[in-house]
């Protein structure tokens, strides 16, 4: 198995994938501080009238990719230390295409025992499962582009940070299985690089640095002097002069340029357009390259980021024909800035030159299409659910699946 594919679910950890700091989630003396009050005092309830075997299913209402490791780790975790055996009826295998409303898996056991657990199992399920599904969409729309996962400064938190590289990691593996996608080569910070089959994480220098070297030649001149076995990649929107400070730093560097150990990075803002374009000049660009990109109907988005200002299609496309022209063919693009599945999807139909996208973007944009169920459908073997949740019933449930 590849490092960067993720192991079945109770197969053994390979001790590369296991973070030395990883967010475990509460421990059994915190769960009472973070579950519903309506489940701690169900559990009271029970408790005293005495326990019984419930069957819960768990769903989500809209399709996503099936990845429940973190959530299953814990409550295995936290089911050991209680001393309570439970039944998993995984329904389907990490990975797999789930559809709206379809059970994912089946918990039986003690109601005494699972009945506080749902909280933070949900928590640690939905969001997974919504940027793993998130994540393979970009990584087969750009087969052939690497991604780098970015998104840890736009994290609740550390545990957060963890289920969203996880959630990454399992949509890019699908991606390399169903379509032979390059999917997430590495991500941004150590904790979670694991998950990619990386020893830590990738990148090279932020705004910060250009404006403390005063040029962007200077701030690659610094960043190589200190790191000189690294492969350089430049950010070169800082001073508005992207194609005048690539062009510098390739004729700075020419054996990196040359060996394609150069890349640069376009992150300018929505506030302007790249250096040496504009509406005109955009439109003119595709023309040349993709012209068909610009003659079919296109929303108000599509059109922004085709010809608009930032990082559209047209900058890459400018920025690869000003680096062949100038004989420099083996200098990278990495682009970043609002790398979401839909703006992926356009950029996969102009065949914009992208060889690695930075993105943070495979997070939910909606928090609530994050939201998983667990709904009890049997007490102690005598199926009974909440009217309308029938559905749920494993006797019309579907078997396991792959995204189509």
């Amino acid at each position: 198995m590849a490092p960067d594919e993720p192991a079945p679910l109770g197969a053994a950890p390979s001790t590369d994938r296991e973070p030395a700091n990883a967010m475990s989630g509460p421990t059994n003396g915190d769960i009472a501080r973070f579950t519903d009050k309506y489940f701690l005092r169900t559990k009271a309830v029970v408790d005293h009238f005495g326990d019984v075997p419930v069957t819960y299913a768990v769903f989500m209402r809209r399709p996503v990719l099936f990845a429940p490791r973190l959530a299953l780790d814990w409550l295995t975790r936290v089911l050991a230390d209680r001393g309570v055996e439970i039944e998993i009826d995984q329904r389907f295998k990490e990975g797999d295409w789930v559809g709206a409303g379809e059970p994912m898996m089946y918990l039986s056991g003690s109601l005494a025992g699972l009945v506080d657990l749902e909280t933070i199992l949900l928590q640690r399920l939905g969001p997974c499962c919504v940027a793993a599904f998130n994540a393979y969409n970009m990584c087969t729309d750009l087969p052939k582009v690497g991604f780098l996962a970015m998104d840890a400064r736009h994290c609740a938190g550390a545990e957060m940070a963890e289920m969203m590289a996880y959630a990454a990691s399992v949509g890019s593996a699908e991606a390399k299985r169903r379509a032979g996608a390059v999917g997430f080569i590495g991500n941004a910070v150590d904790a979670t690089a694991h998950y990619f089959g990386q020893p830590q994480g990738t990148g090279t220098m932020p705004h910060a640095l250009i404006g403390y070297a005063g040029s962007t030649l200077r701030a690659a001149e610094m960043f190589h002097e200190t790191f000189p076995d690294l492969p350089l990649t430049v950010l070169v929107d800082y001073f508005g002069q992207e194609i005048t400070d690539t062009l510098a730093v390739c004729a700075r560097f020419p054996d990196l340029a040359a060996s394609g150990n150069l890349a640069v990075r376009l992150d300018t803002h929505g506030g302007r357009f790249i250096e040496g374009l504009d509406t005109a000049e955009s439109y003119a660009v595709l023309d040349r390259h993709v012209p068909e990109a610009i003659r079919t109907y296109r929303n108000h988005d599509e059109l922004r980021w085709l010809t608009g200002t930032g990082v559209s299609a047209a900058a890459i496309w400018y920025m690869r024909e000003q680096l062949d022209q100038a004989g420099y063919p083996r200098v990278r693009i990495i682009a970043s800035s609002g790398f979401s599945p839909q703006k992926c999807k356009l950029m996969a139909s102009v065949r914009a030159p992208i060889d690695v996208v930075g993105t943070g973007s495979y997070l939910p944009d909606q928090w609530t299409d994050t939201y998983a169920t667990a709904d009890v459908i049997a007490y102690d073997g005598v199926n009974r659910v909440k009217v309308g949740r029938e559905f749920l019933f494993p006797s019309q449930g579907r078997s396991g699946g792959r995204p189509g």
